[in-house]
């Protein structure tokens, strides 16, 4: 039957080859379900709920890109997608987490409508290459800022805004050792390396009182109902949030094309930059992001760490239906979950997540892979690049860094001269944003 679905021997691989290939892949993602009902949590939603749809939204995506895509690649929460979502959105922005989630349905929605019109092509085409680097870096940039603060390493000052924590402390002492044997074991090709640091680190939490613990490994899954259907899609229909909407949609995007791309052609099946059911693949991520959002969860889309999988020979959708399947009994381990996520309050109005944020740092400095691809010598890429990865950690918002950059490139290519090497898209993305800063 799983030669049948999944044809393993024409992809040269084994039931138990696969079945290892998905043990792993689960074992380098498992970080998102400690990581987003903290993040989500941030922004008032049920951290409890968060992790329920959390796990089943990517059991559900994971099982589509198995069965209809027969990839070995796990879809999850997406990293910057989930802190745009908290940080820029709702906390920066004061929209609702109910409408936010409502703006990633209409993304979700919007790429699954245009996957036969040629938009994405469009869109990606339409954008030059050093800037969509630069966004990742951003990104990755402002995760890792996140992290550092969650880890009490920097700490806001008057003078300068922030400045470095107290590194005596024991939440930022396990911060740095939790920082520091991640890296090793990240470093030693160990898989798994981002979720052992974790619990190793919820371990010694545990020692020095920065978190408790109920003493239960397992139990029921915490409610789906805090967060169940609460999407406000009418809300997210209104035009202050149509530019919430355009960078959820082109986050999705940009990171389900590149990453699938990637990853397929590590299995050697990319030709002439696609690959066999690129449709099928990219409608797994939309089709759970909307999913995603109904249950209570911000974009899911293909995980870069599925790579670990392929490396353990993963070929087919077997190994990404083990990881399905791994999700979905990771929902009665909520005891753990509660462990690892738990925040430790300074008594100073701060609470740090020293466990957590260590993968944070981590996530954001895998991400500046992306900045060797800025084309640094002409100036009129350099400084777009530059202001779209500054403005993102620096304003807690990725909208804002898409924007500032966006509307550089515009000024300085037709300021230059060279107004004819950008393509007309860009300038119309520029002059909305211009009038977004204007009358909002």
């Amino acid at each position: 039957m799983l030669e049948r679905l999944f044809g393993l021997s024409a992809r040269g691989t084994s039931v138990r080859t696969e079945v290892i290939a998905g043990c792993t892949t689960f074992l380098t993602a498992a970080y998102i379900i400690f990581v987003q009902p903290a993040v989500l949590g941030a922004a008032g939603m049920d951290s409890g709920a968060v992790l329920t749809a959390t796990c089943l939204a990517t059991a559900l995506a994971t099982g589509i890109m198995a069965f209809w895509a027969n990839y070995p690649f796990v879809v999850a929460p997406a990293m910057g997608h989930n802190f745009f979502f908290a940080y820029t959105v709702v906390i920066a922005g004061g929209t609702p987490w109910q409408v936010a989630l409502g703006a990633v349905a209409i993304a979700g929605i919007l790429f699954i409508l245009t996957a036969g019109y040629g938009l994405r092509e469009l869109v990606m085409r339409s954008l030059p290459e050093s800037f969509t680097h630069a966004i990742g870096v951003g990104i990755g940039l402002l995760i890792a800022l996140i992290g550092l603060e969650w880890g009490g390493v920097i700490v806001d000052s008057p003078g300068t805004l922030v400045t470095l924590g107290d590194l005596t402390q024991p939440p930022v002492m396990l911060t740095l050792g939790t920082l520091a044997l991640i890296a090793v074991l990240h470093a030693r090709g160990v898989p798994g390396a981002t979720l052992i640091g974790m619990l190793a680190a919820a371990t010694g939490a545990l020692a020095l009182g920065l978190t408790g613990w109920s003493g239960r490994l397992v139990s029921m899954p915490p409610s789906l109902e805090p967060t169940f259907l609460q999407l406000d899609i009418r809300g997210a229909l209104s035009p202050a949030l149509i530019d919430a909407v355009f960078v959820f949609f082109f986050l999705a995007l940009f990171d389900s094309v590149g990453t699938l791309i990637g990853l397929v052609n590590r299995i050697g099946l990319v030709r002439g930059g696609t690959f066999p059911r690129a449709r099928q693949a990219l409608l797994a991520d939309a089709a759970g992001t909307v999913a995603g959002a109904m249950l209570g969860t911000s974009t899911v889309t293909a995980y870069v760490e599925s790579s670990s999988g392929v490396a353990a020979g993963g070929r087919t959708g077997l190994a990404a239906l083990v990881v399905s399947l791994l999700f979905l009994v990771a929902l009665f381990f909520h005891p753990i979950v509660e462990l690892v996520g738990g925040g430790y309050s300074t008594g100073e109005g701060l609470t740090l997540y020293p466990v957590i944020a260590p993968a944070l740092i981590l996530v954001g400095a895998t991400m500046m892979e992306g900045v060797r691809h800025v084309k640094w010598t002409d100036f009129t890429e350099a400084l777009p690049a530059f202001l779209a990865i500054i403005i993102m950690p620096m304003t807690f918002s990725i909208t804002d860094g898409i924007a500032f950059g966006l509307i550089a490139y515009a000024v300085v290519k037709a300021g230059a001269g060279r107004a004819r090497e950008i393509h007309p898209l860009v300038y119309v993305l520029a002059a909305l944003f211009v009038v977004r800063y204007v009358a909002f």
